[in-house]
């Protein structure tokens, strides 16, 4: 087994919500900077854009790689910022979730297709798990990500921006780490105990 760096758990905490608390603090409060109210989400995807990048360059600083699913949420946020502001147009931010959760829900079944359960690379083998365990829960997110995405277009497509923006910031999150802690059965039930392997 390689011994990979790998960042502190509130490290990697910080850097995949700080650019998300700092894109809703600039929604919030871009009025106060000076911006007109109906410019606070343009501000704010800047701010996102910025955060993001410096995100992706401390990881990379520490870690010598940037890890696969960072790489290509931050690659959208760039593409899809840039042409909220340079369009001025705020659909292309808030089609970048849509785009991403899809985007890896697709990517996950696609390998499950061809016999590779790509969640075991994405996850750096954090677990251990038997084939039938990793195929089943790539399975799971794979449609999770699906759910999001769909979700993701009921909000924006239904709300009011402020509320679009909370829910980017304090929904998607929560309901991620509540499907992941939902997955716990299924990890105990599929792990490959130490004891087995010896």
């Amino acid at each position: 087994m390689t011994d990979e760096k790998r960042l502190p758990p509130l490290l990697k905490l910080a850097l995949e919500l700080g650019p998300l608390v700092l894109f809703f603090l600039g929604n919030a409060y871009g009025d106060r900077l000076g911006f007109a109210e109906n410019q606070r989400i343009f501000v704010a995807t800047g701010i996102f854009m910025a955060a993001t990048l410096v995100a992706l360059g401390v990881s990379y600083a520490l870690l010598r790689k940037i890890p696969i699913m960072p790489l290509i949420s931050g690659v959208v946020v760039v593409v899809f910022g840039g042409l909220t502001l340079v369009l001025q147009d705020q659909t292309f931010i808030k089609l970048k979730p849509t785009i991403v959760n899809t985007m890896f829900g697709a990517i996950l079944l696609g390998g499950l297709y061809f016999r590779k359960p790509l969640l075991q690379i994405v996850l750096d083998s954090v677990f251990e798990l038997t084939e039938e365990g990793w195929r089943k829960l790539t399975l799971r997110w794979a449609l999770f990500f699906f759910a999001l995405a769909a979700l993701n277009e009921i909000v924006w497509r239904t709300q009011t921006d402020d509320f679009w923006v909370k829910f980017k910031v304090f929904g998607i999150m929560p309901l991620t780490i509540a499907f992941a802690l939902a997955q716990t059965p299924l990890l105990l039930r599929h792990e490959i105990k130490k004891a087995e392997e010896a």
